[in-house]
């Protein structure tokens, strides 16, 4: 594990920097101080990653890179952490190998655990569903205490309750991650139209609430390479929340629906690409109130290479 004149090996560095990180591994060799350089800089980089998003190329499809993500940074890791091997003597008491794996597992696994559950976990779009809001290939943050938390906010399900924690009711229009009953294994992300109490329609593609139309305005032809034939449309609700939605020129299932009463403490979910999305109009039915995750708050990168500057905010009304 060390060599003759009191440094660590290469190889050991290596090791513990592929599972560790750099902050394992600068602590494995005695660098207390580059181990704490780079906890910060790395902290800073990933909140400016919240705040400014990533680079997109153009027409590139990247989604590949995320498969390779994983052993990509752990290899990265390495390779920044084993040039400095000999240049340090692992005397210090965070270089032992328990102290280096329990801080490591409370400064970088700990935390993120922590983050992931209590702040913001990061979400993917694997459709085009919530067109033109997010789009296929979008990566955004979601807000885990902006509802409070609950059995899915919690990876594995380890909070075993049956309401919410520190709950606060969503608004409609909310953009927001959930868990369907009728898929409680699988994430969905869509807009709450619907609240408790409501009485929600279709008819004709247009969405009535409480008996009254949603006001709808036509803002011309829409098309993609998926899309050859829509309209783009601004929806504004009661409350004055407004957002874009696609509506296909050939008429859906989905266009009309006799009227349903949400129930209490439940969402009607809509998804904003009306005619290709599975959601409260179908078998998904109404979301209860614990089965929601979080609400949809931030873009940060689209894998397809789409720009997403002007969608970064995903909660905010169009035009904004």
């Amino acid at each position: 594990m060390s060599n003759e004149q009191g440094s660590r090996s290469r190889w050991s560095t290596a090791l513990v920097s592929l599972f560790g990180g750099p902050f394992g591994g600068f602590l494995w060799i005695g660098a207390g101080r580059a181990a704490i350089v780079w906890l910060i800089v790395a902290s800073l980089a990933s909140i400016a990653v919240c705040y400014v998003g990533l680079p997109v190329f153009p027409s590139t499809n990247l989604a590949w890179l995320v498969d390779f993500a994983g052993p990509g940074l752990a290899i990265l890791s390495a390779a920044i952490v084993v040039p400095f091997a000999r240049r340090f003597r692992p005397d210090k008491w965070y270089a032992h190998g328990f102290w280096v794996l329990i801080l490591v597992a409370l400064t970088s696994y700990g935390a993120a655990l922590a983050i992931r559950t209590l702040l913001f976990q990061p979400f993917s779009m694997p459709s085009a569903s919530m067109e033109p809001t997010l789009q296929l290939g979008d990566y955004f943050f979601a807000s885990k205490y902006a509802y409070g938390y609950g059995r899915y906010s919690v990876p594995f399900g380890l909070l075993p309750v049956g309401g919410r924690v520190l709950g606060s009711p969503p608004r409609r229009g909310d953009v927001v991650v959930f868990r369907p009953r009728s898929d409680p294994e699988t994430d969905y992300v869509k807009r709450i139209v619907g609240m408790p109490g409501d009485r929600i329609q279709m008819i004709d593609g247009r969405l009535y609430i409480n008996r009254a139309a949603v006001k709808l305005e036509d803002l011309g032809d829409y098309s993609t390479e998926d899309i050859r034939s829509a309209r783009l449309q601004r929806e504004t609700l009661p409350e004055g929340v407004s957002y874009l939605v696609i509506d296909y020129d050939v008429s859906s299932v989905g266009d009309d629906m006799p009227e349903i009463v949400v129930p209490a403490g439940e969402y009607f979910m809509l998804g904003d690409n009306r005619d290709n999305s599975a959601d409260s109009r179908f078998t998904m039915g109404t979301v209860p109130y614990a089965n929601l995750v979080g609400k949809a708050v931030r873009l940060f990168w689209n894998s397809n290479g789409s720009d997403y500057a002007a969608r970064q905010v995903v909660n905010g009304s169009a035009g904004e």
